[in-house]
């Protein structure tokens, strides 16, 4: 396995990156987007699980136009965390996700057109809009606690289901104050009907997943509310996803 920590250039700046896959390829590329609390080693080994199943794995820092690093459990500094998770829009993170994409493609062991996301938390509407943003390239995009799925704005996820041309899987929670049913309804009703009315141009696909007895954060180790049985199976669930869509 090879990793190597990089900074990858943008328009804004410089990205600071951790970079995992096998050390033979191509491979296909999964942008994993970090959640609020920061790049930390925590998703560092996630990271390197998803590359040891077979995938050139990119997880960068996204709030690098204003700190090189960050992470709330060194730092406690939750208002600053929510600064700067509020500065972070939809479409920077398209942007972002451009950047990690041409950098992945100066590399001969990464195949960029075999590209999966996958988000957490803050990221789950990012990795939704990284697939609704790049549909030649991302044919998988997963959020697993994901907030802002269906909300009152014109770059709501829900309302761009239909640009995604790949499968959906968006992984909830059963108790979560940033993601409530009535939410993930609205969100799972527009992905049903955005799959009824596939074009030939865009053929979203998809499934929304209720993890019983979890509250928000339960994939992470490090978390409070983590549940290894519900965390596991988000693994199994993604391990899926990205066999299907990437890997034929």
């Amino acid at each position: 396995m090879i990793e190597c920590h990089i900074d990858i250039p943008t328009a804004d700046g410089s990205m600071g990156s951790f970079v995992a896959h096998p050390d033979s390829g191509p491979r296909p590329v999964v942008l994993f987007l970090m959640d609020a609390p920061g790049k930390r080693e925590e998703l560092h080994d996630m990271v390197r699980r998803l590359a040891s199943a077979g995938y050139f794995v990119i997880l960068s820092n996204l709030y690098y136009r204003h700190v090189p690093a960050f992470n709330v459990f060194e730092t406690g500094d939750r208002d600053r965390m929510f600064e700067l998770m509020n500065s972070l829009t939809n479409a920077m993170v398209v942007e972002d996700a451009k950047a990690m994409l041409a950098f992945a493609d100066t590399d001969p062991l990464a195949d960029t057109s075999k590209v999966g996301v996958v988000g957490y938390c803050m990221s789950g509407p990012f990795a939704l809009m990284v697939g609704a943003g790049l549909p030649m390239q991302v044919r998988a995009a997963a959020s697993f606690h994901g907030v802002r799925l269906a909300v009152d704005a014109p770059d709501s996820p829900h309302r761009h289901l239909s640009e995604i041309n790949g499968e959906v899987y968006v992984g909830c929670a059963e108790t979560d104050h940033w993601a409530p049913m009535e939410m993930v309804a609205e969100f799972e009703s527009a992905l049903a009907s955005a799959s009824a009315s596939a074009s030939t141009s865009s053929s979203v696909t998809g499934e929304v997943e209720w993890y019983p007895k979890t509250e928000h954060g339960f994939v992470f180790p490090q978390r409070p509310a983590y549940d290894r049985a519900a965390a596991e199976r988000h693994w199994s669930r993604l391990h899926d996803l990205f066999r299907r869509t990437l890997q034929g």
